[in-house]
């Protein structure tokens, strides 16, 4: 256990559990996770655990031996005895803990979340994983890639098993994943999301969504019924493995490149330390409502018109199709072109302020183009791959475009492929014309 003490500490302190990747130590991600910065800003205590080459040969937190991931055992219970100590030896706020980490570290954040959330009100993981995803070596490699697709019920039901009859509060969580990440699939912040809206009882659609930083960052945000953020995801576009950092002296600056897996593009811990509430300011202080009224005003073969109500104070609107952001007009309504002939897309729009900042999207609405129906194909995941229609990475077969799982990579299973628009591939098993 190694600590960051502000040189002016606050009174009961917050303190922040900070979790190295593999081959990583304590002091290497001191220096250049950017977290240190805002420890010495706001005052707060910064815990850095260290693994050691005797417990995990590449220095990893052993995040997926089920001895390590256990209430009262392990790594875990050695966390958990760190966060005592610093609550006596300087003094913190037992009910400001929070805890991140990267790649194993993130990882092993999941852990600490779901097997002491008594103890931790909030958490960020970076390039991690699931809870309860692996339980040996083996597994561990699959749950990073391709990752491992459960129900939301079920990813819950890891978290409250690890702390049996516990009721919550549940700590709040931010996920953060870079979309080039060629170790931990982009999968698994899905997954993570799934867990964790599922264990606040939340859908795995987002209320608000936003773009940040100096890279336009896509965050989706997940509200409890008091308003307040409960799950966060944070995609950072064009990155690989690792924490984005954005070296220099401004505000929404911090960290350091030129060592492995620190990755100039947005300074995470800024973000991060704002979602734990530890940077002084309203930790969600909300924004524009929802649009209503969002309808289907005309199409044709290759296009769809939308219209919906005007929101007061909005500057312009983001307009979203089948979850990804397309446009963003100064207002209704709004003609979406270059569509393929019969195909069926999904709809939301939000409101944004005179600085870009996103609302409240509205309720979604499906809306087709008018022309021919999709094509559709039935064959086994040999055929569907050999033609061009789907792809394979590490034993298993993903439909071109959605890039759902097919399964394993063989002639034994069979799925009904359909394209909609041209190249985009879904799973359509029985619901096909």
């Amino acid at each position: 256990m190694y600590v960051h003490r502000p040189a002016t500490l606050a009174a009961e302190p917050a303190v922040v559990v900070a979790l190295h990747g593999c081959t990583q130590s304590a002091q290497l991600y001191a220096d250049n996770a950017g977290l240190v910065k805002f420890a010495d800003q706001y005052g707060f205590l910064l815990v850095f655990p260290e693994q050691t080459s005797a417990n995990n040969s590449s220095k990893c937190f052993n995040w997926f031996q089920p001895g390590d991931t256990r209430r009262g055992q392990g790594e875990a219970a050695s966390i958990r005895q760190m966060v005592a100590h610093a609550a006596a030896a300087y003094g913190t706020d037992p009910e400001r803990v929070h805890v991140t980490g990267l790649s194993a570290g993130g990882a092993m954040t999941s852990v600490m979340l779901a097997t002491y959330p008594d103890v931790f009100t909030a958490g960020a993981v970076v390039a991690g994983l699931p809870y309860d995803c692996a339980d040996d070596v083996l597994s561990a490699y699959g749950c990073m890639s391709p990752g491992v697709d459960r129900t939301p019920s079920a990813w819950a039901q890891d978290v409250r098993d690890a702390h049996p009859g516990y009721a919550g509060p549940w700590p709040r969580v931010a996920i953060w994943q870079g979309d080039n990440d060629p170790t931990v699939a982009k999968k698994n912040a899905d997954e993570l999301r799934d867990q964790w809206t599922a264990v606040h009882g939340l859908d795995q659609s987002p209320d608000r969504t936003s773009a940040i930083g100096p890279n336009s960052t896509r965050r989706e945000q997940y509200l409890s019924a008091d308003g307040a953020t409960a799950v966060e995801v944070d995609r950072v576009p064009s990155i690989a493995h690792g924490t984005p950092v954005d070296p220099g002296t401004g505000a929404q600056q911090c960290g350091a490149t030129g060592t492995a897996h620190f990755i100039d593009s947005i300074c995470s811990s800024y973000w991060i330390t704002g979602f734990f509430g530890l940077d002084g300011a309203d930790p969600d202080p909300g924004g524009l409502p929802a649009p209503g009224g969002l309808a289907r005003t005309g199409a044709t073969d290759t296009s769809v018109t939308l219209n919906w109500n005007s929101v007061s104070g909005a500057a312009s609107y983001a307009v979203y199709r089948d979850g990804a952001r397309i446009a963003t007009p100064t207002g209704p309504p709004f003609t979406d072109t270059g569509l393929s002939p019969g195909g069926s897309h999904t709809y939301s729009v939000a409101a944004r302020d005179a600085s870009g900042a996103e609302g409240a999207r509205s309720a979604q609405v499906t809306a087709a183009t008018t022309g021919s129906a999709a094509k559709c194909w039935t064959a086994n995941n040999y055929q569907h791959v050999q033609s061009g229609r789907a792809t394979t990475s590490g034993g298993y077969v993903y439909a071109k475009g959605s890039h759902q799982n097919m399964g394993l990579y063989n002639t034994a299973v069979t799925h009904t492929l359909k394209e909609s628009p041209a190249g985009h591939y879904v799973i359509a098993d029985g619901t096909c014309p």
